[in-house]
């Protein structure tokens, strides 16, 4: 039988992986790769054709294979195929010390970045170098000795640690559920909730209902139903994943992980000469330093907090107007914030959804994508393998016709699958011998399901998040930088990589923008314009304390990064607790152990740059200020976003790229006026 990960071909063949192909694959993958470098390093006189195109094409084609493997294990996941991908996590990581560490390879970038030649590169390849020479430091590749074999073993160790942090989380959330067959538990669940959680209770062979914590379901108990005994539950239920609080297993507590990867990141930082882990993990960011980080997010929230306490005042004393007694709880607020939303704009999520019908929303994106950019959507029906019935597949073309990238698109949260939502590379841009390799993206979502046989119709914040992960895709499929390193996302900054998917989350508030999809899914009716101007009224409503929840999130992160020891779990929360205790305006039960599933910074790429949120908010503002100023659908102002900064990747430092578009260095102005800040 072929292994279909060693098999080359333009996209992943899905349905032929087996877990049981995934360990030979790499393996055999990683092998070759090694015999090959040890050659590439005999070479006296290093070249980008001798030594940099090389290393280009086995990390491509390693790239390729462990692509769809690391998306199978999120959109797809199975005891057999997490072991696989298990497994191979810690081949990968020792393989790729080896390349940071190697001396030989480092000399030969060295030697071509000095060498004459090297101003007659491209300016993608000069800074493929410069990268390569900062990434080679940061890998470790100056260490000696023991430093240096210990450096290995964290590698392997966070690889490792990370996982399974991911792991805890996905199996904690899928363990609990709450099932009832009395309707009147319910009661104040929008008709679309309950026929959801109808729907989650039949894939079950259940009658009744089935409450889960995926995101849709988590939102509408939380939102609306008026027991409030059950928003208990759920919030408790949600807020307590992966930890020794919740009612779930304790084997998923994240807790010793926590303390684990983030004392194993220190020690990382210390070996390579940082003061601590926030330090080495802005080397590749665009702010200076943890100072400029701190500063900017302290000044955010005391710019906040004033309007944030009188919103927390305000919903008080609205509850207290409807018959609530005491203070408010946690499980309390969405659903108060609701109904105080609904008081005051006479508008709701129920009266919103009809008109963000699937079919329409994808269209209407596409319709607006089209304009911007001058490119065409198209979806391919045949001929594609996917992991589920319900992914599609679209290729994106240029005005000549040229297909210039593709993308799957899995949109709906099911079982077997982790929450959140993203965009990932599956298949990176590249010039092979004159041949252009097209981009290839996974946008996932974890959005309102179809119930029965209506079309799927989505939450504005849904449609929002769509929009977000479609600018994601965009940067990595639009690009028309032709080395892999510095092609689309990568090589960016990290703080910056958000400008382009905050950027399109702007258009879900425009009405020339939503006139080209927001239509009722049965009557074709267009979006109201009083709906729209309720809808658009309440876009800052509680948007300080939302900021606010962001700010700590992102002190909390880089402080915990900051730190020279943590011995213990209850020092990860005495640090939460602090940052709260400076910058939120509400009290968080103490049940709540929202670190334990915070994998952003604990399982994915954000640590100690969370922040970057918020950092790269003030970039898409004050960029989208300019559409506001020009007219959002400006085909010049468009295509100056599109050549400034979609088509250039990584291939320049992000301000660069900022300036070439806008003129100047970003302001926080747009930011505090579309959030309603003074």
């Amino acid at each position: 039988m072929t292994n279909p990960l060693l098999e080359p071909g333009a996209l992943p063949a899905f349905s032929k992986i087996k877990p049981e192909m995934i360990e030979p694959a790499i393996k055999q993958l990683i092998s070759e790769n090694r015999s090959a470098i040890s050659q590439l390093t005999e070479h006296p006189q290093p070249s980008w054709d001798n030594l940099i195109k090389p290393l280009e094409l086995m990390g491509d084609r390693l790239d390729k294979a462990w692509s769809p493997v690391r998306h199978l294990n999120s959109v797809k996941s199975s005891p057999d195929m997490r072991e696989a991908y298990n497994k191979c996590l810690p081949l990968l990581s020792e393989y790729s010390t080896e390349i940071s560490q190697n001396h030989d390879l480092y000399q030969g970038y060295r030697d071509i970045a000095a060498s004459a030649i090297f101003n007659e590169f491209s300016p993608a390849q000069q800074k493929t170098i410069t990268d390569a020479l900062k990434h080679f430091r940061l890998g470790g590749v100056e260490l000696e000795g023991k430093d240096r074999a210990r450096y290995q073993q964290l590698q392997k160790d966070l690889s490792d640690l990370q996982s399974r942090f991911e792991n805890n989380l996905l199996d904690a959330t899928q363990a609990w559920q709450y099932h009832t067959g009395d309707e009147a538990e319910l009661q104040g669940l929008p008709q679309y909730a309950l026929a959801m959680l109808k729907q989650l209770a039949e894939q079950k062979e259940l009658t009744g209902y089935r409450v889960t914590l995926d995101m849709p379901c988590y939102l509408a108990v939380i939102t609306y139903a008026d027991n409030r005994d059950l928003r208990r539950a759920v919030y408790e239920a949600y807020a307590t994943r992966a930890s020794d609080q919740g009612i779930t297993d304790k084997i998923w507590d994240n807790a010793a992980i926590m303390v684990e990867i983030v004392s194993k990141r220190q020690e990382k930082a210390k070996i390579l000469g940082f003061s601590h882990y926030a330090e080495y993990s802005l080397e590749t960011k665009m702010a200076a330093d943890v100072k400029q980080v701190v500063d900017f997010l302290n000044d955010l929230a005391r710019r906040s907090q004033p309007t944030a306490i009188d919103e927390v005042n305000e919903r008080q004393v609205f509850a207290e107007s409807l018959g609530f007694i005491g203070e408010l709880e946690a499980w309390d607020f969405a659903y108060y914030s609701e109904k105080l939303k609904q008081h005051r704009y006479q508008i709701s999520d129920e009266d919103l959804k009809p008109y963000f019908s699937e079919g329409r929303v994808i269209k209407g994106l596409f319709d607006i994508v089209s304009r911007l950019y001058r490119v065409d959507i198209s979806r391919i029906e045949t001929g594609i393998d996917t992991w589920d019935e319900t992914v599609s597949f679209y290729q994106i073309a240029n005005q000549q016709g040229e297909v210039i990238g593709q993308f799957f698109l899995d949109l709906y949260a099911r079982e077997n699958k982790r929450g959140g939502a993203w965009m990932d590379e599956c298949v990176n841009r590249y010039r092979i011998d004159g041949n252009i390799q097209l981009p290839v993206a996974y946008l996932t979502c974890n959005l309102t399901p179809p119930l029965g046989d209506e079309a799927a119709l989505f939450t504005h914040d849904e449609v929002i998040t769509l929009f977000h992960e479609f600018g994601h895709g965009l940067h990595h499929m639009l690009t028309r930088v032709d080395v892999p390193d510095v092609a689309g996302i990568n090589g960016v900054e990290w703080d910056a990589v958000e400008l382009p998917s905050q950027f399109m989350e702007n258009f879900c508030w425009e009405r020339e923008a939503l006139n080209l999809f927001a239509r009722h899914y049965q009557t074709d009716e267009p979006l109201p314009d009083g709906l729209y101007n309720r809808m658009r009224d309440s876009r800052n409503f509680q948007s300080a304390l939302q900021m606010l929840r962001q700010i700590e999130f992102a002190l909390f992160d880089i402080r915990l990064h900051q730190q020279l020891e943590i011995n213990s779990a209850a020092e990860i929360q005495a640090i939460l607790d602090q940052v709260r205790s400076e910058v939120a305006v509400v009290k968080t039960p103490a049940i709540n152990r929202f670190q334990n599933s915070f994998s952003h910074i604990f399982a994915g790429g954000y640590a100690a740059g969370y922040y970057s949120y918020k950092w790269a908010e003030v970039l898409s503002a004050d960029a989208f200020a300019v559409f506001e100023e020009e007219g959002i659908f400006n085909p010049e102002t468009g295509q100056r976003f599109l050549q400034c900064v979609l088509e250039q990747g990584g291939s320049r430092p992000a301000m660069e790229s900022f300036r070439c578009f806008r003129g100047r260095e970003p302001e926080i102005d747009a930011l505090l006026r579309h959030s309603g800040i003074g």
